[in-house]
């Protein structure tokens, strides 16, 4: 969808579902996976949907489930969710500056994950002040109702989707990670972006090949966020430093 037609919408809201609905791609599959594993760890249905509505974070949901059902302790599991969920530090100011004033963006945080980030950094920024609220609006809380609708299904019927299409097994868990490869590439185009996501993606692969699965995650989101600020602090102090010899 071109700028011009984004701008000219008279309904924001169903322009952001309209733009969300690639992510279904992504977020069904993992949802119903989670779903499955959900019951497979002793939770009923109606637990692992209240953890998709409550939690709302892949990666954390996961953990949690898994860590329930070997019987670790409840503190160390909000810890290590926590741990998982602190890159969310780093979307806040990156989306800060395309926000308007209004009180509801606070409670649509809750609905901002990884892809609705990466989405919303390109598509806000290209929308008129008026039109951010509704766009976020629409397309943050239609990704998270397929998230929830997706965790019901493999709740109730994931057993037999995967006994009926074995291939659905093997599959589901990478449809994540291949959206949001779909979403990040278009950034390397930056060399600021570039050397961010490069140095995350190795401390990330790194972490993981030593055993440090856990920590991969939020160390290597933390060391990316911290090149990405050094990069662009960079050329402004070399500005600086240029405007001061001419006026020397």
């Amino acid at each position: 969808m071109s700028q011009q037609a984004i701008s000219s919408s008279p309904r924001p809201w169903l322009t952001g579902i309209r733009e969300a609905i690639p992510l279904l791609g992504g977020y069904v599959p993992v949802a119903i996976s989670f779903g499955l594993v959900a019951i497979q760890a002793g939770f009923s249905a109606q637990e692992a949907v209240l953890i998709s509505f409550l939690v709302y974070a892949g990666a954390s949901q996961f953990l949690f489930v898994g860590m329930a059902a070997a019987g670790s302790p409840l503190w160390l599991v909000v810890v290590m969710t926590l741990l998982i969920n602190v890159r969310h530090v780093v979307y806040a100011p990156n989306l800060a500056p395309w926000l308007t004033a209004s009180r509801g963006w606070p409670w649509l945080m809750h609905a901002l994950t990884d892809q609705v980030f990466a989405l919303a950094h390109t598509r806000l920024p290209q929308l008129p002040e008026a039109q951010r609220l509704g766009w976020f609006t629409g397309a943050a809380l239609f990704a998270w109702a397929s998230w929830i609708a997706g965790t019901a299904l493999g709740a109730l019927a994931g057993e037999e989707l995967i006994a009926r299409w074995p291939l659905l097994g093997e599959v589901m868990p990478f449809a994540l990670p291949a959206l949001f490869l779909v979403l990040v590439v278009p950034r390397f185009t930056s060399r600021r972006w570039s050397l961010a996501l490069a140095l995350t993606v190795l401390i990330a692969l790194a972490l993981t090949v030593t055993g440090f699965t856990n920590l991969a995650i939020p160390l290597a989101a933390a060391c990316g966020a911290l090149c990405f600020k050094a990069v662009k602090c960079r050329p402004a102090r070399h500005s600086a430093h240029t405007q001061g010899a001419r006026h020397e």
